[in-house]
Formats: C-alpha cells, structure tokens, sequence
C-alpha cells in the first residue's frame, strides 16, 4: 500500500480524484453501475488500476478495500467496499470475477 494514502481511504479518494477518478460507483444486482449515468459495468467491462486495503483505525475488523477502476468506455472512478466480517458477499463476487488480466498489480 502506498505510505501517502496509509492513513485514511479519503485522503486516496482525495487523490485520485485529482488525477481524474472522478465517478463513484455502487453494486446493484450484479453490475457495477456510475452513479453519475447510471450506466452498468460487467466484471469484463471493469480494470482496476489499483487497490488499497485499510484497516480500522479503532477496529481492526473494521476493513475495507478502495478499488481505483476505469471502465471498458474510458470512464474513471472509485468503489470503496467493505471486506472481512461485514463484507457483502454479492459485491465481493463480483470483484473476483474480474478477469486477472483486468488487475493491474503492482
């Protein structure tokens, strides 16, 4: 994980919007969809160019993954989700059928 996005997800949030990850996405039955268009991506519709994994600051079950995505038409955006205890096991489904060759991984 990156040191300069360590301490919270909104200070990645903060930063990628600069960069141009402007869209925010929600899960809704079995797509990815951009809250700005409503507008639903498949899992093969989607690459993540980055994902960043948090701990609870008072809680460390308190976990959460921020995916950095760019859609199949040059849409970018970020999806926060819940992982671990409180996880939704739908949206996680989801992001594993993201093809491999989808994840850029450092």
């Amino acid at each position: 994980m990156d040191s300069e996005y360590a301490k919270h997800e909104m200070d990645a949030m903060d930063a990628y919007e600069k960069k141009g990850y402007t869209r925010r996405f929600r899960y809704l039955n079995g797509a990815l969809v951009d809250l700005e268009t409503d507008k639903g991506y498949t899992p093969e519709d989607i690459t993540i160019v980055k994902e960043i994994r948090y701990e609870g600051m008072s809680d460390p079950e308190d976990l959460s993954i921020l995916y950095i995505i760019e859609t199949n038409d040059a849409i970018k955006g970020i999806f926060l989700m819940a992982y671990g205890p409180s996880a939704d096991t739908e949206t996680a489904a989801f992001f594993t059928a993201i093809p491999d060759k989808n994840y850029h991984r450092e």
